[in-house]
């Protein structure tokens, strides 16, 4: 997932996590803390590892010059973000066998939570790639370092480092079903692509802000998203909410490849928005009706029916059920089976994934700009990416992928 602004279409090539620090308490209930803690983890074992090698050289290797051997792990506990963290520690003994050596950087993170407060503060508070090491004193070369400045700077540097290998990741499984969706902060739209794995694995593909739902920038998005792996000459399914920017996107890059499948929960609504409330629940169980049809035939024969009936009273309704009828029902054209059928008629795994993730922007009241949007909603795709579970019906998705992959034994045709 890279990050881009969307109206100049440059690329910002590191994470922004702006906050107050006066901000951070507020930030730890919504999760975000949390986040910066498992990323402080992963940064604290390579440091240890790193004075491990300080003493006793690469694991592995013959070094005739080490002052200690390596000698296990033992249990123990750092404090990280405000809480006790379990840890195996490395062991290290001095080669003339006089004892065990200490970790001066274990250490700092066993007595003081001062410094890694300091660390995940600085994280927060936006330091980028390109500016933060203005933010750090100079270290003398060839010097081993153990203060707490010292063990900081590591720290950020690690962090940061984790945190734009996950933004910045290269895109190599292949994702049968894309889904995409915007959604309005403030008043900016942030556009996301959510992936859905072979396996039935879901995965944040890529971010955009705009300030509409357009088609350059949903082209942006799509070719960052090329760029970082995405293959556009494999087949796929684009479950969409039925906004004009991303269908013209999706199908000016992947032309033919791209199956479109329309969100008939949005379509249902949108129908209804032009009903009177006496007739939206009668609408609703017709066209509900006609979506649970197992055979495309009959589902269009039945959709077509309520549209001529709708007609003569409420021509707007008629008219919108009629626009984009058949895209509704590609998932019935690919007889996808069951359950997966289900999940992949709407665009609510992807809506779900959006509201998870605001979740950790719900105390911002004050949207300054664009970047602080990006910043905000890419913290909150972290995290929530952490706790996706596999999409209901995953076990029938080889169905979706042969059909994507045969025309003759599905006999169909591409939606225009």
């Amino acid at each position: 997932m890279e990050l881009y602004y969307g109206q100049q279409g440059e690329v910002n090539e590191s994470l922004h996590l702006t906050v107050d620090f006066s901000e951070l308490e507020e930030m730890a209930r919504n999760g975000l803390l949390s986040l910066s803690v498992e990323l402080g983890i992963k940064a604290l074992k390579i440091m240890l590892e790193d004075e491990v090698i300080s003493y006793a050289g690469e694991k592995g290797r013959h070094n005739p010059s080490r002052t200690a051997y390596r000698h296990g792990h033992e249990k123990t506990n750092v404090v990280l973000g405000g809480q006790k963290i379990a840890l195996q520690k490395p062991r290290v003994r001095t080669k003339d066998g006089s004892g065990e050596l200490p970790l001066e950087t274990l250490i700092q993170f066993q007595t003081e939570d001062l410094l890694n407060n300091a660390a995940l503060k600085r994280i927060l508070h936006g330091v980028s790639v390109r500016n933060y090491r203005h933010t750090l004193d100079e270290i003398p070369e060839g010097s081993h370092s153990t203060s707490k400045s010292s063990i900081s700077r590591r720290f950020t540097k690690e962090t940061e480092k984790l945190m734009q290998e996950f933004i910045n990741r290269r895109i190599e499984d292949y994702y049968p079903v894309i889904m995409m969706d915007g959604v309005t902060t403030g008043d900016y739209l942030v556009i996301v692509a959510l992936g859905i794995s072979k396996a039935g694995k879901k995965k944040v593909l890529g971010i955009i802000e705009g300030s509409t739902e357009n088609a350059k920038i949903c082209t942006d998005l799509i070719q960052n998203m090329i760029k970082r792996g995405l293959d556009a000459e494999e087949n796929r399914l684009f479950v969409l909410d039925g906004g004009k920017g991303l269908h013209k996107a999706v199908k000016d890059v992947f032309g033919e490849n791209a199956y479109i499948q329309r969100c008939q929960i949005h379509k249902l609504r949108n129908v209804q928005s032009y009903l009177p409330q006496s007739e939206q629940k009668t609408v609703k169980a017709a066209m509900n009706r006609a979506y649970m049809e197992f055979d495309y035939e009959e589902a269009k024969k039945k959709l077509e029916r309520l549209a001529k009936e709708l007609e003569f009273k409420y021509p707007s309704a008629s008219a919108s059920l009629r626009e984009g009828l058949e895209e509704t029902l590609t998932v019935h054209k690919l007889k996808v089976p069951g359950l997966l059928r289900t999940t992949l008629s709407n665009t609510n795994p992807i809506e779900s994934a959006i509201g998870t993730a605001l979740d950790v922007s719900g105390r911002v009241k004050n949207w300054q700009s664009e970047n602080q949007v990006l910043r905000w909603a890419s913290s909150g795709f972290i995290l929530t990416e952490a706790r996706f579970r596999t999409i209901k019906g995953y076990k029938e998705i080889p169905f979706l992928i042969n059909a994507l992959s045969s025309n003759k034994s599905t006999e169909l045709s591409k939606t225009s």
